[in-house]
């Protein structure tokens, strides 16, 4: 009994025999490349103004509580010192002026002599810095110069009567815009806030 035997049927795989594909890395078209660069340009467009926003903003609310915070000490000092003690406008860091905005600088002072004047003798207890930039500090006219605080820490005008008002700081331009105000009322207290200006000159 003859046994025939055959060789092994090889088996070739298809997907051993086929050649890779040849992969080439793409890079971005110039197509592709210049409309990456135009939605960057849109969305930096609308990133800055924002920023800006915000530094404004900030710049405001530094000016404003820098002042406020020589109000509070004035009328702490008036307390203190059982006398008139004034916040007014100096240019020099020495003297009030009645020229120009808030933003010159000013000077905290114990009014002994009660003249509203800061004389040689009497002492500065603080000065405020001018602030850079375009920012502007403007009173109306009964806190246009100087604030004055009494031994009972009330605002009172050199000459007696009450004093209250509002020191606005904004950023210069014609067209205004967001602002801060330091409201003072007669009892001496002062507060910021919030508000829209139409112009800031």
């Amino acid at each position: 009994m003859n046994k025939h035997t055959t060789a092994p049927a090889l088996l070739v795989s298809t997907a051993s025999s086929r050649r890779p594909a040849v992969r080439r890395d793409r890079g971005f078209t110039l197509i592709e490349l210049m409309l990456v660069v135009a939605i960057a340009a849109v969305l930096m467009g609308f990133g800055v103004p924002s920023v800006t926003g915000i530094l404004n903003s900030n710049r405001l609310t530094s000016a404003s509580n820098a002042l406020l915070s020589s109000l509070r000490l004035a009328r702490s000092e008036a307390f203190k010192r059982n006398g008139r003690v004034i916040v007014c406008k100096s240019a020099d860091g020495d003297t009030c002026t009645s020229a120009g905005g808030w933003e010159q600088g000013w000077i905290v002072f114990h009014d002994a002599n009660h003249n509203g004047e800061h004389d040689g003798d009497e002492v500065v207890i603080e000065r405020g810095n001018p602030l850079a930039g375009s920012l502007r500090l403007t009173g109306n006219s009964s806190v246009g110069k100087y604030v004055s605080f009494v031994a009972t820490g009330t605002a009172r005008m050199t000459g007696g009567g009450f004093q209250a008002g509002t020191v606005t700081v904004c950023n210069q331009s014609a067209e205004g815009g967001e602002a801060r105000q330091i409201v003072l009322n007669a009892v001496g207290r002062a507060r910021v806030q919030k508000v829209m200006v139409g112009s800031c000159a």
